[in-house]
């Protein structure tokens, strides 16, 4: 499933239920890295867009506060609170802060592959907020 553009929030299809357990299916389609990031309560990532990657992030455990616009535009962030299971979508081109009010770990999948130099290529750093 795919957010609408602007939205952040991805729906979760039902999760396959049966006597050993559930599966929830997060995401489908090609992408070029995974990661695991875990985040200290009061730190802030992001401050930055990307200019051809995307990432599908799914918080595990935490809280944060998630807030992204299109590149160039001025006006105030669409902001969410982002909890436990819930899973949010970057697109490219779009300034994005994650600030975490809760110790946190985020599971997240990348178009790109996100090795060091791929990933200093693409990102492009900002000095507002």
């Amino acid at each position: 499933m795919e957010s609408q553009i602007g939205e952040a929030i991805v729906p979760l299809r039902p999760p396959f239920v049966d006597e050993r357990g559930a599966i929830q299916n997060l995401i489908d389609g090609p992408f070029g890295s995974a990661l695991v990031m875990t985040s200290k309560k009061g730190a802030v990532r992001g401050n930055h867009y990307h200019k051809t990657d995307f990432h599908y992030c799914w918080l595990q455990q935490g809280r944060m506060i998630y807030s992204h616009r299109p590149v160039g535009e001025s006006g105030a962030y669409q902001r969410w609170v982002i909890e436990p299971g819930q899973l949010f979508y970057t697109p490219p081109r779009y300034e994005h802060i994650m600030e975490f009010t809760e110790d946190s770990i985020v599971f997240a999948v990348a178009r790109n592959s996100r090795t060091m130099a791929n990933y200093e290529r693409d990102t492009v750093r900002l000095q507002h907020r």
